[in-house]
């Protein structure tokens, strides 16, 4: 017999002042790292909290999509390095010659200098073919995956762990790298560890890349294009 969940409902009230500027501190301070991290190595403890913090993610139909691969091994993480390092050749052909010079003095270095990588994957036949919350989204899944990493990413702050999420190499060297079956997607490549600073601003703004846009211009009231 099922135990009636009425009999688990908690208060739902407000955090605290100091509990909710701890929350919203995360959010703001939260940096995406890609060259700062210090060798040393995270304590098992410290991933197995950022695990279940990740894995403490809302999914649709709380299918819980989501797959963790940690990564440790130099030479396999060297072998993903090449990876990117192909594709991200690719990727500065893509961009205007004026754009192609600022794009390759980012400093990129984050999965060799990081003590931890972390694929994060999406299997979209976990809960079968018929998903709640999936019936007209298919892409809700990959969606969940996210809300995984966003969790990990601010848990990683609150614990002094930076990450780094690398996106750029193509799906099917990492499969082949760390054997993911063909069905199950590659959402991330993370790079952890920790780090002695970080910048007050995101990179990206505070090298020219591109500036935060205001939040005034993104909202809209009712409909598209009325100002909220």
């Amino acid at each position: 017999m099922q135990p009636d969940p009425k009999d688990r409902l908690v208060r739902a009230g407000p955090f605290s002042v100091a509990e909710r500027d701890a929350v919203y501190r995360a959010i703001e301070t939260r940096r995406d790292v890609r060259d700062q991290f210090l060798p040393d190595p995270l304590p098992d403890d410290v991933v197995a909290r950022l695990l279940a913090a990740a894995h403490s993610a809302p999914s649709v139909g709380f299918m819980q999509p989501w797959n963790f691969i940690t990564v440790r091994d130099p030479v396999r993480r060297e072998a993903v390095w090449q990876a990117f390092s192909r594709a991200n050749d690719e990727a500065a052909a893509m961009f205007e010659p004026e754009r192609r010079d600022a794009y390759r003095a980012l400093k990129l270095e984050g999965i060799r200098r990081a003590p931890l990588g972390l694929c994060v994957t999406c299997d979209p036949t976990r809960a079968g073919p018929v998903v709640l919350g999936r019936t007209h989204n298919r892409r809700m899944d990959s969606y969940s995956t996210v809300c995984a990493i966003q969790n990990l990413w601010l848990a990683a702050r609150a614990e002094g762990v930076g990450v780094g999420w690398v996106s750029i190499f193509h799906e099917t060297d990492l499969k082949a790298l760390l054997r993911i079956p063909d069905h199950v997607e590659v959402v991330a490549w993370l790079c952890l560890g920790y780090v002695d600073t970080l910048y007050d601003h995101p990179e990206l703004a505070l090298k020219g890349w591109r500036q935060r846009l205001p939040l005034a211009e993104l909202v809209f009231d009712e409909q598209w294009g009325e100002d909220g």
